[in-house]
């Protein structure tokens, strides 16, 4: 229970890793909020969790619009009484050569998965900040590190958050708030699933200990960073993709 009595945000929260995360974190004894876009399957996602005894709280919020994050957060606030982990895994992918990719496909994932890592920050840090204790967990990916064919606006935000991740380190650290980023490599989600078997094995060769990685993993390593064992680290980018970039 390295979580008890800790209120968490993770967005993206009804699904892969978000939705291991949310399960995860409320095993180890934190209050969850999940946010997502789609109030449906928030809901179901609720009922599912309880099922396997865990209260979970959804609200319906769209990361990529700043009033929606304010208001979404100064209700936290309201019925949690603050914040004190902030898991940012909200993200899309809209893939395609630049020289095929739309100025929307750009915005699109821009908004979303930079843009809205920065709302989410902006909206709950003072809350921790008012505590003088917090913990902010932003979602990267190895191909922030060293880029990806077809794949210029999510690599684009995948490294931008590296670099918001070290300067936030930088002026929260201090105050008693810790910020660190993860850069999952090939996870087992639904949306991976569905490729081709000889897609899948090519992904696995890659990978030195010969498997994909589960939401699971990834969520593993979010609990310790939300948790005071992580309290000297800070403004650092893990990678957790089973050596892919050894």
């Amino acid at each position: 229970m390295r979580l008890q009595g800790k209120i968490a945000v993770i967005t993206g929260g009804t699904s892969g890793i978000g939705k291991a995360t949310a399960l995860r974190f409320a095993k180890e004894g934190a209050d969850v909020v999940v946010w997502a876009r789609n109030p449906q399957k928030g809901e179901a996602f609720v009922e599912e969790a309880k099922a396997q005894g865990c209260n979970l709280t959804f609200m319906p919020v769209d990361v990529s619009n700043f009033a929606d994050v304010e208001a979404a957060a100064n209700k936290v606030k309201e019925l949690k009484g603050g914040v004190d982990i902030l898991i940012n895994n909200a993200g899309i992918t809209n893939d395609s050569t630049l020289k095929k990719m739309t100025i929307e496909q750009w915005q699109n994932v821009i908004d979303i998965n930079l843009t809205g890592t920065f709302n989410c920050v902006k909206c709950l840090s003072p809350f921790m900040l008012d505590k003088g204790w917090g913990r902010i967990v932003n979602v990267s990916s190895v191909v922030g590190l060293y880029g990806n064919f077809g794949q210029t606006n999510y690599v684009a935000t995948k490294a931008g958050i590296i670099g918001m991740t070290k300067t936030l380190g930088r002026e929260l650290g201090r105050k008693g708030v810790t910020v660190n980023a993860v850069a999952p490599g090939f996870i087992a989600t639904d949306m991976v699933a569905k490729m081709p078997k000889e897609v899948l094995d090519g992904m696995i060769a890659k990978v030195p200990v010969g498997r994909l990685g589960t939401p699971e993993d990834i969520a593993a390593m979010f609990v310790f960073l939300a948790s005071e064992e992580s309290s000297y680290v800070n403004g650092a980018t893990f990678s957790v993709d089973g050596g892919m970039t050894v």
